[in-house]
Parts: structure tokens; C-alpha cells; sequence
């Protein structure tokens, strides 16, 4: 039994475990991902309780959830209201957090010498699951289908994982297949059909600036944003200040403007972007204006690079591959130094931080498509660590991974903070995130909608299998 539940309590919280691990019931052996069971109101006492909604933690008296709602928050909870229900409590050094939202969650991951991506949707959810982080927007998907696919099935409760805010397909030349020379039927054709299908927002990368403005327009109108891996305008490419004016949502990684020369590729010039300039100023305070979310994906870089700190394994990401794909990774030559890279790392923690002074807001993404090493689930914590090495406090990066990335998906009313009337989404951590933000990387218990997960069994259901063919349904 896990430390964090008291004796008097611990029957209860197994039976919530074994309720959200089939895979431990006979019954259910034969789909080991599959969550069929009903669902108990649920109790969490003790600890520490960050909301979200300030920028302390306090005691936690005590959390009643029911039907995967948070029905009390931070009160005692009557005899009455604990009849039936399964109860947690927790040690004094354990906090409890709302879930994280990873806003730029690639499921997508190149493992192998052939260097094509595809999705991996069968395991994969587990692992962002078990570190926390329970809604995901993927920010462009391979195998939109699939990806489709993936989500209803978590939904209807037939496989474990975080919620999945589906983007559908890229939209640009990131696309496989991509029309360069798409009318604006065309697009508008393509945003209703996967509106209908179920995308809850869309991810543009490299596109054109006529087909971002009919690809927003449309979007829209399906009460749906958009956001983008967006360039200099450099050979028809589409300038982050021009997608703002078109009324873009979001911008991924860099903020654009006029420092950004319009004859030259973006990202070599952003390493020396100078963040006193009239040019930067002027596209901070266009982003603020106009209300557009920057997600930073600040180590995307340190991927292709030298590691940085933060960038430490707590849990050897590298098992969770299957014996091929570690074989290929340890036959790969030695990670070097790629300056361009380090330097565009930099460029992105010095702009993130003036963008943050200035008053602009941020969202957490890791833009970690898996190349064997490391996890995007995990990475979410080093993206994290990596706002606050910058100088944003430990409160306010809690809010940019939590409150801010409902917020960017439009459901800061069902999730992001924990309050009563909201969604269930939670987890406890070891240690106080306050103090230590590398606090979250210990995570003891998750929550989703009301069901409890032990991390460490969920890890184990992924170990060695990713890389493998996904099991036939």
C-alpha cells in the first residue's frame, strides 16, 4: 500500500485504484486499458491544496467529489456526506494540484531510422496521465482518424487517459499531402468537415497567409480558435503580427513582428532578437492588445541540442520504448552541440520572460515529438521548471499549466482551478511546488473526473511497449 493513505483508510483507496485498473480484474484481462467500473463520490482529506485561484496553498480540510464533480472544496466533510464514499487522506508534506493542460501535447513520435512521424495513442496517454496532466491539446495530429479514435475511446471510458482536445489535421505545409493551392472552398470545406468530426480547435503551420485568414474566419464561426507555428513571411510564409490582425488566438514558440526579416527564414534571426527594441515592444503589445496566447514551448530547442538543466531523468523515460527502439537510440551517434539551437533556447527564454513582465499571457506546451529519449508527459514538468528558472514565480507558472490552458481551449468554466462546481481534475504531488517547483515531477495519486489512478501503475502498463504495433481492438 502507498504511504500517502492513512490505515484506517487504505481498503477504500485500493478499491478506488483497483476500480481504475480493470487490468488487475479477471474479468477484464483481455483489454487491460479498459475503464468499465462505476464510480464512487470520493474524499480527499489532509495535506495542502493549491486552487489556482490565488497564489498560496492552504490546509486542506477536506474535498468531496461526486459523479466526477468537485461538490466541496476545502471544508469538513459531514459523516453524511462520506457514506459510501472512498477516502484519501494524506500526508503533511503531500499537495494537491489542478491538473495540468499540456497545449501543445505532440502524440506523434519519430522512432526509428526511417524519420517519419506517426501518432502513438495507445500508450502514450498513460504516461501524460500518470505525470498529471489530464487535457491535452495535440497541436496538429498525423493521424487525425486515429487520434479521432483515441479520444472516444478515453471518453467512453473503454481506455485510460487525459482528456484529448482534438486539433484534427495540420493545416498548412506540415500536412502530408497539403494543396498549396487551396481555394478558400476548399478550406472552408475542410474546417466544417473536421468541426463535425469533433476538433475542438485547429494548428496551422506552414501556411500562407490566405489561407490562415479563411482557415480563422471558418474556424470561428464554428465557435472554434486557432493557433500556429507561424514564420517571417519569408516565401509566402505568415508573420505572427499579421496573423494577429487576422484574429489568430494563439502563436506557438516565437512572437514575430517586425525584428523578424521578411527576406530570411524566422528562427535564425529570432536568436538575436533584442528584446529593448521598438520592434519587440510593438509586437508584445500587439499580443496584449489583442488578447492572443503565447505558448512558448521554451525546451522545444533542447531536444536537438546540448541538455539543460532541468533536463534529468526522475524516471528513465528511455524503458517505456520497446527493446528495438532502445537499441536504436543507444546505436544513434552521441548527442552534440547544434548552436543554432542553443542560441534559439535562449533567444526563447529571454522573449518568454519579457512578453510575461509586460503583461501578456502564456500557456504550458512541450512540442516534445518523441525521438526515444524523452517523454512529453514528463517534459511537461521541464517546461514548467524551465518558467520559473526564467524569473516567473512559482504561483503564476502553476496558473499558466493549469487555469491558463483551460482558458486557451475555452473550458476555464469546467476545469483549471479547483472549485466547487468544476470537474474533477486533479493530482498530489510530494513536496511543496512553492518551493521547489520540480515539487510536481513527485507525483503520488491523479485524479480524472473523479476516478483515482496510481501513477506507478499506470507507468507500468506502458513500460517497453511504446514503439511496438499498437494491439489489434
Amino acid at each position: 500500500m502507498r504511504p500517502w493513505v492513512s490505515v484506517s483508510r487504505r481498503f477504500r483507496c485500493a478499491a478506488a485504484i483497483v476500480a481504475a485498473f480493470p487490468a488487475v480484474v479477471a474479468a477484464q484481462a483481455s483489454n487491460p486499458l479498459a475503464q468499465t467500473t462505476g464510480q464512487q463520490p470520493l474524499v480527499v482529506r489532509g495535506g495542502w491544496l493549491f486552487t489556482a485561484t490565488s497564489d498560496t496553498v492552504v490546509r486542506n480540510q477536506g474535498i468531496l467529489i461526486v459523479s466526477g464533480r468537485l461538490v466541496a472544496v476545502n471544508r469538513a466533510i459531514a459523516p453524511a456526506e462520506m457514506a459510501g464514499a472512498r477516502v484519501v487522506d494524506l500526508r503533511d508534506d503531500e499537495y494537491i494540484l489542478p491538473g495540468f493542460f499540456d497545449v501543445h501535447a505532440h502524440y506523434n513520435m519519430t522512432l526509428g531510422a526511417n524519420g517519419l512521424r506517426s501518432d502513438e495513442y495507445t500508450y502514450n496517454p498513460l504516461i501524460f496521465l500518470a505525470n498529471g496532466v489530464t487535457s491535452t491539446f495535440p497541436a496538429g495530429e498525423y493521424d487525425p482518424d486515429g487520434m479521432m479514435a483515441a479520444r472516444k475511446r478515453i471518453d467512453a471510458g473503454e481506455q485510460i487517459g487525459p482528456r484529448i482536445y482534438n486539433s484534427g489535421p495540420y493545416f498548412g505545409t506540415a500536412r502530408r499531402g497539403w494543396n498549396p493551392n487551396a481555394t478558400q472552398a476548399d478550406i472552408y470545406r475542410d474546417v466544417d468537415e473536421w468541426a463535425a468530426k469533433g476538433a475542438r480547435a485547429f494548428k496551422a503551420k506552414g501556411i500562407a497567409p490566405q489561407h490562415l485568414r479563411w482557415l480563422v474566419e471558418r474556424a470561428h464561426l464554428h465557435g472554434l480558435t486557432v493557433t500556429a507555428h507561424l514564420e517571417s513571411g519569408f516565401r509566402n510564409s505568415t508573420n505572427a503580427r499579421d496573423a494577429i490582425l487576422m484574429g489568430i488566438d494563439r502563436v506557438e514558440h516565437i512572437l514575430g513582428g517586425d525584428q523578424l526579416d521578411p527576406n530570411k527564414p524566422a528562427y535564425p534571426s529570432w536568436d538575436l532578437v533584442d528584446t529593448s527594441s521598438k520592434q519587440f515592444k510593438d509586437i508584445v503589445q500587439l499580443f496584449i492588445a489583442r488578447h492572443v496566447m503565447f505558448d512558448p514551448t521554451i525546451t522545444a530547442p533542447v531536444y536537438f541540442s546540448q541538455l539543460q538543466e532541468g533536463f534529468d531523468y526522475w524516471v528513465d523515460e528511455r524503458k517505456f520504448f520497446t527493446p528495438e527502439v532502445q537499441a536504436w537510440v543507444k546505436a544513434k551517434p552521441a548527442r552534440h552541440v547544434i548552436a543554432s539551437w542553443d542560441s534559439l533556447y535562449w533567444a526563447m527564454r529571454r522573449t518568454t520572460k519579457a512578453l510575461y513582465d509586460a503583461g501578456g499571457t502564456l500557456t504550458l506546451g512541450t512540442d516534445n515529438p518523441s525521438t526515444g529519449e524523452f517523454l512529453a508527459g514528463f517534459s511537461a514538468h521541464r517546461e514548467l521548471h524551465t518558467l520559473v528558472q526564467i524569473g516567473i514565480p512559482a504561483a503564476a507558472a502553476l496558473k499558466i499549466a493549469t487555469i491558463n490552458g483551460a482558458r486557451a481551449l475555452g473550458v476555464s468554466d469546467k476545469l483549471g482551478t479547483i472549485e466547487t462546481g468544476k470537474l474533477a481534475d486533479l493530482f498530489v504531488v510530494g513536496g511543496n511546488p512553492l518551493a521547489d517547483i520540480k515539487n510536481t515531477r513527485k507525483v503520488h495519486l491523479v485524479v480524472k473526473s473523479g476516478y483515482v489512478y496510481d501513477p506507478k501503475a499506470l507507468l507500468a502498463q506502458a513500460e517497453g511497449k511504446i514503439g511496438a504495433s499498437p494491439p489489434k481492438p
